[in-house]
């Protein structure tokens, strides 16, 4: 049962790298300072060496959001299938929503319906997740706004053609930047997972500082692989369809994402990459009039940012009441064995039609 939970847990780490690749490279492709497949290798090898440098949101997945005591494999397992489904129901329909908050929705719902309300610690809740979570998109959107305005004073009376060159190069450095720091935040939540899935065994002590050597580098090498397909229809949302973009605002943008995602990684806040470079990509395109703004589009992402916690929680919930059946944790992990080879099928389609497009 060990075995199957670490092994869902990582294909969870896998699409959440193709799910939130777009985080990191969007704006890199959509301004040409990269082709796709350029940006993808570079971001997968950036988020392999990100997952190594801090542990604090994985700390803060395994030990503050619900009573280590409670969980169970059982547990574990439907919370996982609920976060893996809600990230590829979004991906489908090419929504940015949050891959931590999936994780976090499908944990909350199966050990809720397991145990009760009781198991959720909602100091910990509200102060590590709910609070940061909401202030980091507001945050991206002014930073980044605040970035590119000054940039815009700087440049207006360079030549565009010269400035759009210069901000292409210094992409490189910001998206890289992005990448890196998705790895600090985003890797560490798998991390979480099997630490807690350890714990849940006696393999690990509750206390512990840092997770073992081998769930660090699987961890980080799931990342980087699913990083490394690209989730196209996220990447193209991101870049192309909620606001046009030149390289000093996906500059901007990008740099404002990371700066917000390295000062949460080190307190130990697992927010949403996706939602931070959302609102970076709002605040940088504001900067030509809301007009801009597709605001149909961020409308859409707005709902399924909204949605991603309660949908993964029912959806875990669901799975964790299979469990209950008999050889119900074989049925659960049939489906997400099912689940998976239908998300590869699914990916050779948009890596086919959607890549070409993006690029």
């Amino acid at each position: 049962m060990l075995f199957a939970v670490v092994a869902v847990a990582l294909f969870f780490d896998f699409t959440n790298g193709f799910h939130d690749s777009a985080n990191s490279i969007a704006t890199t492709v959509s301004t040409r300072a990269l082709g796709p497949r350029q940006a993808v290798a570079m971001a997968a090898v950036l988020n392999f060496a990100g997952a190594f440098v801090s542990f604090e949101v994985a700390a803060t997945i395994a030990k503050g959001i619900v009573d280590q005591e409670a969980i169970t494999l059982e547990i574990i397992l439907a919370g996982l299938v609920g976060a893996i489904t809600w990230n590829l129901v979004t991906w489908f329909f090419g929504l940015p929503s949050s891959s931590s908050h999936a994780l976090i929705g499908g944990m909350l719902g199966s050990a809720v319906m397991a145990s009760g309300w009781d198991v959720v610690q909602w100091e910990g809740l509200k102060d590590k997740v709910l609070v940061p979570s909401l202030l980091a998109p507001f945050l991206g959107v002014v930073v980044a706004f605040t970035l590119i305005l000054g940039l815009t004073w700087l440049i207006a009376r360079r030549s565009p053609s010269r400035v759009n060159h210069w901000f292409r190069r210094a992409q490189l450095v910001s998206g890289g930047f992005v990448a890196f720091t998705h790895g600090t935040n985003d890797a560490q939540k798998t991390m979480g997972i099997i630490a807690l899935s350890l714990v849940a065994t006696g393999d690990l002590s509750p206390d512990f500082e840092r997770p073992p050597l081998w769930v660090v580098v699987s961890a980080a090498l799931a990342m980087a692989a699913g990083t490394y397909v690209g989730g196209w229809r996220i990447i193209r949302t991101l870049g192309q369809r909620i606001a046009k973009i030149d390289p000093p605002q996906g500059f901007a943008a990008q740099t404002a994402c990371a700066g917000i995602l390295w000062t949460t990684a080190h307190y130990g806040f697992p927010v949403s990459t996706t939602h931070t470079i959302s609102g970076s990509v709002l605040g940088a395109g504001a900067i030509r009039g809301f007009s801009a703004v597709r605001w149909g589009v961020a409308g859409n992402i707005l709902l399924a940012w909204i949605f991603t916690i309660p949908m993964a929680a029912l959806v875990g919930a669901s799975m964790e009441a299979l469990t209950r059946l008999p050889a119900g944790d074989v049925l659960v992990f049939g489906l997400a064995v099912a689940i998976a080879g239908g998300a590869f099928l699914a990916r050779r389609y948009e890596t086919r039609r959607l890549a070409p497009a993006t690029a």
